[in-house]
């Protein structure tokens, strides 16, 4: 299953239909908080994170995987990019750090490296 955190409705909808549409089950949470609370019940094999959302960011949302050690690869998304954001999602960890709006394609590819990334870890 492939995680897709985004408070934006419309675009976390949009990503898990791409997702589910290209043969990857995804299932969508509309804030970090929601992911934090239910990710070890059900873990994900890759996270498709918005950088930017209300309470938690995406940073700090990365930095909690961090600390718990999930080893949980991270495709960083935003709409707003923020000078230095790219270089510390990376630092933190991220595969992937893709603006807003996505392109299909560049998702898919960033997914395919994420996942293979995951499988040499």
């Amino acid at each position: 299953m492939i995680a897709v955190v985004d408070d934006e409705e419309s675009v976390r909808k949009a990503v898990v239909r791409l997702l589910t549409a290209s043969g990857h089950p995804a299932r969508g949470f509309a804030s970090g908080q929601e992911f934090l609370h239910s990710w070890m019940t059900e873990p994900p094999s890759c996270l498709v994170l918005d950088l930017q959302m209300p309470g938690l960011s995406g940073v700090e949302v990365q930095r909690a995987l961090n600390r718990a050690q999930a080893n949980l690869p991270v495709i960083m998304i935003t709409a707003h990019d923020a000078p230095g954001a790219r270089a510390e999602c990376l630092r933190e960890g991220a595969v992937a750090y893709l603006c807003k709006p996505l392109d299909e394609r560049v998702l898919l590819d960033a997914l395919k490296h994420a996942l293979e990334h995951s499988l040499t870890q």
